[in-house]
């Protein structure tokens, strides 16, 4: 072999490693609000123009999620929430309480693990699964999916995809799991960034968060869905919203 040919060789056996971890997070550029909006409207939960999407992450949780259901039903709105799989194995009847009060169970992987080395098989693995137990326990097959931090791999997607999933992410959100989040300041942040199509993000538990971080959101709730209702949007799930295509 022709020393330059050897060169050659060591050179795209160097590069092979970081064109890998470059194709696996990628995607994670969508996390920029201003990228996801300009980009992939989809992605951020763009869909009909009066309506909102309301969204939970996180749960169920049997300390928080209950005070969400029973708020949710004071404001007459339905939402959806993105679980996770360990959680609804562990929780099985509130999970299908949430089903039966009406809201929508969607898919947010079955831990919430950081997504920083590549790992397409459990991916594939973790979400399938997590859509067999939202089935089984609550009778009913997700449609989205949300993955853990927001952060979007290519293994992430493909098992989004493989699996019958959309991926939606948000374009308003309260940062209500931080330990000095209040009502005022999550109402005050969703606000900043919500118009008409838009899609919120929240969390009904806070085992992920701040401790007790979870009542900010709950206390934002019903001024949330009153400012919603006087700019004249309708305030739902995602099924209601019809969110542009991701892809």
């Amino acid at each position: 072999m022709p020393p330059t040919s050897g060169r050659n060789w060591r050179k795209a056996a160097l590069l092979l490693p970081v064109g890998v971890a470059a194709a696996h997070i990628g995607p994670a550029a969508t996390w920029l609000p201003g990228v996801r909006l300009l980009l992939f409207p989809g992605l951020s939960g763009t869909g009909r123009g009066r309506h909102v999407a309301l969204t939970f992450d996180d749960g169920p949780d049997p300390e928080a999620t209950p005070y969400f259901l029973d708020a949710l039903d004071d404001v007459g709105v339905r939402a959806t929430f993105f679980v996770l799989g360990e959680n609804v194995v562990r929780h099985p009847a509130l999970a299908r309480e949430t089903a039966r009060r009406g809201h929508e169970l969607a898919v947010h992987g079955w831990t919430h693990d950081r997504p920083w080395r590549p790992a397409p098989v459990r991916d594939a693995e973790q979400v399938a699964r997590t859509v067999r137990a939202v089935h089984d326990i609550c009778g009913h097959r997700p449609q989205w999916y949300r993955p853990p931090y927001g952060i979007l791999t290519s293994g992430r997607w493909l098992a989004a995809r493989r699996a019958g999933l959309r991926t939606v992410l948000w374009s308003a959100w309260g940062r209500d799991w931080t330990a000095d989040a209040t009502p005022a300041s999550v109402r005050t942040l969703v606000a900043a960034d919500l118009r008409g199509g838009g899609t919120v993000l929240l969390h009904d538990s806070d085992r992920l968060a701040a401790p007790g971080c979870w009542r900010s959101a709950l206390g934002a709730l019903p001024a949330l869905v009153e400012g919603c209702r006087e700019a004249g949007l309708a305030v739902g799930p995602l099924r209601d919203h019809r969110p542009f295509p991701a892809e």
